[in-house]
């Protein structure tokens, strides 16, 4: 499985490096390269439980597919911001994928260095790998984008140390890749953007995801080191929390946001909300769809108790909550997508507190979270945290939140870039959807070394299709331009990824979906 996986990222790879074919897509490659032997000694070394840090188990490491996505994402915005002549994106473009490669390096000499015997060949690898990778950023990037690269690495550094030794079984080495670099990289550009901020320059909406992920991590963090020393489950504790978490807010997070946008941010949020008719009718269809899946979760338990207190959900009744979701983010992508991109952004602020309440016994909900959540937990939540449920909103919205508007000059981009914001709806919410319900129902042909059908997986490929015409009946704004061979070779290929990846596929799926239509 985990050469199928490698494999797949491969012809990933140089699908995109034959499009673009210059010295950053050449430099992906020799990064590919390194990654597929240095995956090999971190599978090893978690194996044998020398990894420093505890991770994920019943998972490889996924250091190629992770170590891939960040400088693909920054070589095909850099291709698409250049097209369209916009010189500011096309060089922020650069400084993604250079940071994503010099990221991923250092994952790489780590697991090197703390590999005994020390390994010849792919030290020898890594090695090349890195020098072509340095020498094309000296003669590629400012000084001032060189110091923004070392200060996101420098973030990473420290962020890795406290969060992979204060969440342990959390993340496979890939995993801490792209959630702990892609906060890093939010943090360094909001703190760039804080000191070098103009007045009427900057969309609000983008300020509001900067600081609303910066705000909820350093929050957690705070918390996290606090209760070391005291029991969080108290009462005092727990009046403790919400007070902190009144200040924190109020008189950090909200001061910042005003500093950024040069307005009152809660004044902004329901001007911006309620501006609109169309607005309010997707507000309350929304709060609806949350309603019916609260309700799911209540009646799941209730079923629990009255059945067997070992009862779990089944893979289909998880996949309801995909349902939702998709239901969710249609309309959204259809008739508003800034007003999808800010109530993303609010459901993930919730999300994340609420794990914060579940996870330390925060009363007078904590306790009632953790019974309510337990019976949704899978493998992958062998951690202290459960994630599943942040990643797929992750996964649904990283598209919207990653969509290069400012080089879409009529709000879409040509071709099968018009179907980016889709990625998450077509790679999760139907793709992965559809392979579980349909592998874990009818399927019988098991691909080699996996649990996932082939009929699954074509099923899911058949489902994206339908997805892409009925999108194309629904949304006008999208155009394909006859690229319809690549979007089918894009899905495919992405499926085949969900079927051998043992990574947490709600975050990484939608990635690559929209590196291969960006490309």
């Amino acid at each position: 499985p985990v050469l199928v996986e490698s494999l797949l990222v491969f012809i990933i790879v140089l699908s995109v490096h034959a499009v673009v074919w210059d010295r950053f897509s050449w430099c992906a490659v020799a990064l590919a390269v390194q990654a597929f032997y240095v995956q090999f000694k971190w599978d090893r070394l978690l194996q044998l439980g020398r990894a420093v840090f505890q991770f994920r188990g019943a998972a490889n490491s996924g250091l190629l597919p992770a170590s891939m996505v960040i400088p693909l994402l920054g070589v095909v915005m850099k291709e698409r911001c250049r097209a369209a002549g916009i010189v500011y994106f096309e060089r922020f473009g650069i400084v993604v994928a250079s940071t994503g490669m010099l990221l991923a390096l250092f994952l790489s000499v780590l697991a090197v260095g703390i590999t005994k015997p020390v390994p010849t060949n792919t030290c020898i690898l890594t090695g090349i790998a890195g020098s072509v990778i340095i020498y094309t950023m000296k003669h590629s990037l400012t000084v001032s984008e060189v110091i923004e690269v070392l200060e996101v690495l420098l973030i990473f550094v420290y962020l890795s140390m406290i969060l992979l030794y204060l969440l342990p079984r959390c993340f496979t080495p890939g995993e801490a890749l792209l959630v702990l670099g892609g906060v890093s990289f939010v943090l360094n550009q909001l703190i760039k953007r804080s000191l070098n901020v103009v007045k009427g320059r900057g969309d609000p909406i983008d300020f509001f995801l900067l600081v609303a992920v910066v705000g909820v991590v350093l929050l957690g963090l705070f918390f996290t080191v606090l209760f070391l020393f005291m029991d969080s489950g108290t009462w005092i504790s727990s009046m403790f929390f919400h007070m902190m978490t009144a200040v924190l807010g109020l008189g950090v997070i909200m001061p910042w946001l005003y500093h950024l946008i040069q307005r009152n941010p809660l004044f902004w949020l329901l001007q911006f909300l309620f501006q609109t008719q169309t607005r309010i009718y997707l507000l309350v269809y929304w709060t609806l769809l949350a309603a019916s899946a609260c309700g799911v979760v209540f009646y799941q338990n209730a079923k629990r108790s009255s059945e067997s207190k070992k009862h779990q959900a089944s893979t289909i009744t998880r996949k309801y909550f995909h349902f939702i979701v998709v239901a969710t983010y249609v309309p959204g992508l259809i008739y508003d997508r800034q007003l999808l991109y800010v109530a993303a952004v609010l459901c993930l602020a919730v999300f994340i507190f609420l794990e914060y309440i579940r996870y330390f016994r925060i009363k007078p909900f904590g306790q009632t979270l953790r019974h309510l959540l337990s019976l949704f937990l899978d493998e992958r939540d062998s951690g202290p945290l459960i994630l599943t449920h942040i990643y797929l909103l992750l996964g649904m919205s990283l598209p919207v939140w990653l969509f290069p508007r400012s080089c879409a000059p009529k709000g879409t981009l040509p071709g099968a870039g018009a179907l980016v914001p889709y990625s998450g709806v077509l790679a999760v919410g139907v793709g992965d959807t559809i392979a579980s319900v349909f592998g874990s129902t009818m399927g019988e042909i098991k691909w080699p070394g996996t649990k996932k059908t082939f009929e699954g997986t074509m099923t899911a490929i058949f489902a994206q299709i339908i997805a892409v015409a009925l999108i194309l009946i629904f949304d006008s704004s999208v155009n394909l331009n006859s690229s319809y061979a690549w979007i089918l070779a894009s899905v495919s290929l992405v499926s085949l990824l969900e079927a051998y990846t043992t990574q947490i596929d709600n975050l990484l799926l939608p990635l690559y979906l929209q590196i291969m239509l960006m490309a």
